[in-house]
C-alpha cells in the first residue's frame, strides 16, 4: 500500500509541477517580490518592516491560489476527464488514492514556497532604497536575475536537444542555483566586499516566520484537496479563501467574546483558527525582545498537523462517496 501511495505521489508531484499555472504562479511570485522592494518605500516609517509584512503576504497569497488551483487539476479534471479510472480500477483503494495526491500535491506546494522564500530572502536582503543615490545591491542583482536567466537557457536546451521538458528543467535548475546565490549572497556586501557570512541577511526569526507561514499553505493544500473532490475550480478557490479569511479573523471575531456568548464559544472552539500561523505583527513590534520560542514552533506544528490530517481525512470522505464512472 505504501508503495502505491508513493507511486500516486510522485506522479502528482511531476504532473503538478508541469501545470501552466504552476509556472505562471511562480513567475507572478517572482515579479511581485521584486515590486515590492519599490512599493514599501512609500511610508513616512521603517520600509524596511513594510517589505518584511507584504513579502511574507506574497507568499501566503500565492501559495493559496496555486494550491486552490493546482488541486483542482489533479483531482477534479481528473474525475472529469475520466483518466482518474484508470487508476483507480488497479488494485489501490480510494483513500490510497487521496493520500498519495495529496502527498504529491503537498509536495509540489513546498518546493514552490521555497523558491518563492529564495527570492524574499534575496529582496530583504536586497532592501528598499531610501534614496534615488542609493546604490543597487550589485550581488543580489547579479545572483538572483542571474540564476532565472541560466535556469531558462538550461531548460531550453535540455528542451531542444535531449527532449527534456522545460518547466521541470527550469523549476530543478533555478531552485539549485538561487539556493547558491543566497549562499553566496552572505558572504558579500553590496560593492562586492567579503563580509562575514550571514552579517547582512535577514534575522532567523522572519525565517521562522516564514516556517509557520509553511505550515499555513500545508493546511491550505488540505483543504484545496478536500473541495477539488466536489468542488470546480472557482468554488474551490472561493472555499479555500473563506476558510482563511475566517480562520485568521477567529480570535478577533470569536474570542473576544467567548467567555460572554455560548454562540461565540463554539464558534471559537469549532472554527479552526490560523492567527498563530501569522507572527510577523509580533516581530514588527517595537520591542528587542519578540522572539518566537521554539515551544510556540512545536505546538503550532502539531496545530497544523491536525488540521491537515482533518481535511485530509474529509478529502477522503468526500471523495468515497463521489461517481466517478
Amino acid at each position: 500500500m505504501n508503495q502505491r501511495i508513493l507511486t500516486v505521489a510522485a506522479n502528482t508531484f511531476v504532473e503538478t509541477i508541469r501545470q501552466p499555472i504552476y509556472g505562471v504562479m511562480l513567475i507572478v511570485t517572482a515579479i511581485l517580490m521584486v515590486l515590492n522592494v519599490s512599493l514599501a518605500a512609500f511610508t513616512l516609517e521603517n520600509d524596511d518592516k513594510l517589505l518584511l509584512e507584504i513579502g511574507l503576504s506574497t507568499l501566503l497569497l500565492c501559495g493559496l491560489f496555486l494550491a486552490a488551483f493546482s488541486a483542482t487539476g489533479v483531482v477534479s479534471r481528473e474525475i472529469e476527464n475520466k483518466t482518474v479510472l484508470t487508476v483507480i480500477s488497479k488494485p489501490i483503494g480510494r483513500p490510497a488514492f487521496i493520500v498519495g495526491k495529496f502527498l504529491g500535491l503537498l509536495g509540489a506546494m513546498l518546493m514552490a514556497f521555497y523558491v518563492g522564500l529564495l527570492i524574499f530572502v534575496l529582496a530583504m536582503r536586497h532592501g528598499v532604497l531610501q534614496n534615488t543615490s542609493d546604490p543597487w545591491d550589485a550581488p543580489v542583482l547579479v545572483f538572483g536575475v542571474g540564476s532565472a536567466m541560466v535556469a531558462v537557457l538550461v531548460g531550453a536546451w535540455c528542451n531542444y536537444f535531449y527532449g527534456k521538458h522545460f518547466a521541470t528543467v527550469s523549476l530543478t535548475t533555478v531552485t539549485i542555483l538561487l539556493t547558491f546565490s543566497v549562499l553566496l549572497v552572505g558572504k558579500f556586501d553590496e560593492k562586492w566586499n567579503v563580509i562575514p557570512f550571514g552579517s547582512n541577511y535577514v534575522g532567523g526569526q522572519v525565517l521562522l516566520a516564514s516556517y509557520l507561514l509553511m505550515l499555513t499553505i500545508g493546511v491550505i493544500t488540505a483543504v484545496a484537496l478536500a473541495c477539488s473532490a466536489r468542488l470546480a475550480q472557482l468554488p474551490t478557490l472561493l472555499v479555500c479563501l473563506l476558510f482563511l479569511a475566517v480562520g485568521f479573523i477567529a480570535d478577533y471575531a470569536f474570542g473576544q467574546f467567548a467567555d460572554n456568548s455560548l454562540a461565540a464559544n463554539l464558534a471559537y472552539h469549532i472554527v479552526p483558527n490560523l492567527g498563530p500561523f501569522w507572527v510577523v505583527d509580533a516581530l514588527l513590534a517595537d520591542s528587542d525582545v519578540t522572539a518566537i520560542p521554539l515551544r510556540y514552533l512545536g505546538l503550532a506544528t502539531a496545530y497544523a498537523a491536525l488540521l491537515t490530517t482533518a481535511a485530509v481525512s474529509v478529502a477522503v470522505v468526500l471523495f468515497q462517496r463521489r461517481e466517478i464512472g
